[in-house]
């Protein structure tokens, strides 16, 4: 029996019908190789799994999670008892019950079983891209099984696989980055993930202060990527637009009529499985079309207020945090990044977001630096690297109807703020970004 399977069915067991329950055991190995000054210096291996476990006892609701399994039967009594001492929650919107889960086939063997010499060779492979110059990160590979039960029935089972390649390149006096991930380990091309590096790198050099102020801008997808897992946490998320707090105005055109954001964790090109924390299956959510805000994500507590159907978000602590779209898609464009760079006539290329903080959410200002490589466009050329900025910015202001000029037809998974895996986006060219000074402030 499948580790997960088994763990699950014991926890399920333990509860009995003290309580209602769902269990999701998520888990399996997973392995990285890190690399710094071009020299691989750790690799690591691991097999582990964590337990969440959510009780409801007449009403009164405790959830709680572990990766210890050495006195799981303990971690269910505790459970149980602490949900005994609480109020009754009056919005718990209990169990989901039997339905159908497709699985979509997000696991690959290779991915699973790659050996430290497999992600040597993509780590070599970034590596020799830029040979004067000292590289670092990481190349990571997993597999990963989940399963599903509760005491109403239900039963799920998943698994899948991520491959991750994530460096940077450096001079003595600049930096440039590069990623990739996939599901497949074979998709990860470490010399053009370094080659990018390398050259962002070599750009990099030389670079000179900004005056400050509004800038067009050509934003790679690590850029996009943190603009929309943003869009996601804080804008398209059932809880915040419950209680007010998101940007969110649904059957509103709140953004260009190019903008199609969608979350879609079927989708071939997606990681993860099937269903949610709940159990609920995943489907396909329109979030924006046509620059109309359409929809937000839910689970089961805050689609019950809603007076809608779960869209399948409910992940452990969403019931905090809530429901957030972590299988993020910006349909792509036509024009390559070389064509975007050559309409502009004066305004930047930015690599990556850093350290990104959110000043307001209702709009979604957003103060944070550019990193690893910004430069200046000057009659559709690059021609010269710019010392890091200081931004701040309302990400949904940034994407309204006029001010998105063009969508990259480079779309692919981007890290951001949240890490790798959650955004599939392309390069944005955008009208303005308000940028307010150094990285000094």
């Amino acid at each position: 029996m499948n580790r997960t399977i088994e763990l699950a069915s014991h926890v399920l067991d333990t509860v009995g019908d003290r309580a209602e329950a769902e269990i999701v055991v998520g888990g399996g190995v997973s392995a990285l190789t890190r690399f710094a000054n071009s020299f691989i210096h750790q690799n690591v291996a691991e097999e582990g799994y964590e337990v969440s476990l959510r009780v409801a006892v007449d009403g009164r609701v405790n959830a709680a999670r572990t990766t210890s399994l050495d006195n799981l039967d303990g971690f269910v009594d505790d459970t149980i008892e602490i949900a005994a001492l609480q109020r009754v929650d009056e919005n718990w919107p209990g169990l989901t019950p039997p339905l159908d889960v497709t699985d979509p086939k997000h696991y690959d063997e290779a991915t699973a079983e790659a050996t430290p010499a497999d992600r040597a060779g993509k780590v070599a492979d970034f590596v020799a891209a830029g040979p004067e110059m000292r590289a670092a990160g990481f190349c990571e590979t997993m597999g990963h099984n989940v399963a599903f039960v509760n005491t109403a029935g239900h039963r799920a089972f998943g698994r899948y696989t991520r491959a991750t390649i994530d460096g940077i390149h450096q001079t003595g006096a600049s930096a440039g980055s590069g990623h990739a991930t996939s599901k497949h380990f074979g998709d990860l091309d470490g010399a053009a993930v370094g080659a990018l590096a390398a050259g962002r790198a070599q750009q990099g050099l030389d670079a000179f202060d900004l005056k400050p102020g509004e800038y067009e801008v050509v934003l790679a997808p690590e850029c996009v990527g943190t603009i929309g897992i943003f869009l996601s946490f804080y804008g398209f998320n059932g809880k915040q637009h419950a209680e007010g707090q998101s940007f969110v105005e649904l059957g509103e055109k709140q953004f260009d009529a190019s903008i199609n954001f969608f979350d879609h964790a079927n989708d071939p090109r997606a990681l993860g499985v099937g269903f949610d924390a709940e159990g609920t299956p995943r489907q396909r959510l329109e979030l924006v079309t046509n620059g109309v805000t359409k929809g937000v994500a839910h689970d089961r507590r805050t689609a019950t207020k809603a007076g809608v159907h779960s869209t399948g978000h409910g992940d452990p602590g969403s019931e905090q945090w809530g429901p957030i779209p972590t299988h993020l898609f910006l349909a792509e464009g036509e024009k390559s990044v070389e064509e975007m760079i050559a309409s502009v006539d004066r305004g930047l290329y930015v690599s990556t977001f850093n350290y990104c903080r959110v000043l307001d959410p209702k709009t979604l200002a957003v103060t944070g630096l550019t990193r690893n490589g910004t430069f200046m466009i000057e009659n559709g050329k690059i021609t010269g690297a710019v010392t890091n900025l200081r931004f701040t910015q309302s990400f949904v202001e940034a994407l309204t109807q006029g001010r998105v000029h063009a969508i990259g037809n480079d779309s692919r998974f981007a890290d951001s703020e949240f890490g790798p895996g959650f955004t599939h986006v392309p390069s944005l060219h955008l009208e303005s970004w308000n940028f307010t000074g150094g990285a000094a402030g």
